[in-house]
């Protein structure tokens, strides 16, 4: 008989525990006994001035933290280190920007600010050090691992297996691996995965194979197996539910690790609607508060570039006006954010000339048509500063994919795949593809290739800390050997 089902929970567990929640206690109790100890140290005195800002940290800390998993990673310590320096870090840049907007700069001692700063991510560091050292010999002590079995072979299952086995924090110990009834999963070996880099696979051994599919039961068995992980392609998805029932007769815990990273994935996430379980392969990573974040950062920042460039920008205009006839701006037609059309605004560098056929030809070294003044507007990158304008509209950002020309994006996509992902996201007057030196002429269609590989990439990891080091990196990238 049947049991009857229950209006289905959350599909999604957030995993929490006593030590992470602890964790997180010990970083906030630190600083802000750090920073009254460094307040009173350097100022004789609390003032309520000082309470707010430490209020604030906390808030600070509590908000970032979690955006960056800090509590919630399981990673090595350089990795975790690196994390924390960076979530600490955008801490200080939002009391910053608090401190700013509301001009209360001036009430606070920059050595208490500087020494707070520095030592608060030392305190911060030694606590998640000293605490990770106690996990682990208590985990040692405590703790019998239990053994784990995979089902499959191919790429996925190599990687769940090194990865398991090399974190002691899971509690587990992988016995093996097992091979699928259908030589689909070898095939599916060959597949090149885009998740990951290519020098992760590299360094993964050969998976341990202890048995057929048909084996199953008897070495679960045989090597008293817990927990039991199904790293198979889904065209095999069929098999978990043939041996689901079997299992649990089995006592044993079972998960399903789907092997979609074959494919191109665009911010992909795990989420549920109304308690069913949604696998997102693609999306935008601007969605509620994200996307609030990144329309203030924008707004803010480039309304204060363009308050300090006004004048710059005066004088470009005239000379682009006295050197040949002609507009001063250059308008085009561009496809941003969702393949929505607008018109991108720069300098004009060319003389006016009507484009062959109504196609539009890439500059190129030495182009005939870039007049004198386009020619160092274009080596220096100001030719762009109009479009400040468009990140004030709306239309662009200061960080993303760099715009095409509607004619480029209608070509490349015929020979790229998944080229148009690359508009999950609003345009940027910068982006990881230039920093990288990825600019310029694309005379080939490889070159395109790396352009749109990084834009994805910058999709699919952007957060507030990596808009702000490209833009620092903007600085150094605006002249390179290919600005032209």
């Amino acid at each position: 008989m049947a049991l009857t089902q229950r209006p289905p929970r959350s599909i999604l567990k957030r995993r929490g525990s006593i030590s992470t929640a602890l964790q997180a206690v010990l970083d906030g109790v630190a600083v802000m006994v750090l920073g009254y100890v460094l307040i009173d140290r350097y100022t004789g005195q609390v003032t309520s001035e000082y309470l707010v800002l430490l209020l604030l940290l906390l808030v600070g800390m509590v908000l970032v933290y979690d955006h960056f998993g800090l509590y919630r990673s399981n990673s090595g310590f350089a990795r975790k280190a690196l994390t924390l320096f960076k979530a600490w870090t955008l801490v200080f840049a939002f009391l910053l920007a608090v401190g700013f907007a509301v001009k209360q700069t001036d009430f606070f001692s920059r050595v208490v600010l500087g020494q707070l700063y520095l030592t608060g991510y030392g305190v911060q560091l030694l606590l998640h050090f000293s605490f990770r050292q106690i996990q682990l010999r208590v985990m040692s002590r405590a703790v019998q691992p239990e053994n784990v079995l995979i089902v499959g072979t191919g790429r996925l299952a190599k990687y769940l297996q090194d990865k398991v086995s090399n974190n002691p924090w899971l509690g587990q110990r992988v016995v093996g691996c097992i091979t699928l009834p259908t030589a689909d999963d070898v095939a599916h070996e060959n597949v090149p995965s885009r998740l990951y880099d290519t020098s992760d696979f590299a360094k993964l051994k050969d998976a341990h194979v202890v048995g057929e599919f048909d084996d199953m039961m008897a070495l679960i068995d045989r090597f008293e197996v817990r927990t039991v992980y199904f790293a198979i392609p889904l065209s095999q998805s069929s098999l978990i539910e043939d041996m689901y029932f079997r299992l649990l007769d089995k006592h044993v815990a079972v998960h399903w690790v789907p092997d979609i990273f074959s494919m191109l994935l665009v911010n992909h996430s795990v989420r549920e609607i109304a308690g069913l379980p949604v696998l997102t392969l693609s999306e935008t990573p601007l969605t509620g508060t994200r996307l609030l974040v990144k329309a203030a950062e924008d707004f803010v920042l480039s309304a204060f570039i363009l308050l300090l460039v006004s004048p710059l920008m005066l004088l470009i205009a005239l000379a682009v006006k006295l050197d040949s006839p002609g507009p001063v701006f250059f308008k085009q037609a561009r496809n941003g954010w969702s393949g929505k059309t607008f018109s991108i605004w720069k300098f004009r560098s060319m003389y006016v000339h009507q484009p062959e056929a109504g196609q539009v030809k890439q500059a190129t070294r030495n182009d005939p048509r870039v007049t004198r003044v386009g020619a160092f507007l274009r080596r220096t990158s100001l030719d762009e500063l109009p479009q400040l304008l468009n990140v004030l509209g709306g239309s662009m950002s200061l960080v993303g994919p760099r715009p095409h020309a509607v004619q480029h994006d209608a070509e490349y996509s015929k020979r790229i795949d998944s080229y148009f992902a690359r508009h999950n996201i609003k345009p940027g007057i910068t982006g990881l593809a230039q920093v990288r030196g990825l600019r310029g002429e694309t005379s080939t269609v490889e070159q395109m290739q790396q352009r749109v590989e990084a834009d994805i990439e910058y999709i699919n990891n952007w957060s507030l800390w990596l808009d702000f080091t490209i833009l620092l990196r903007t600085v150094g990238a605006l002249t390179g050997r290919n600005a032209y």
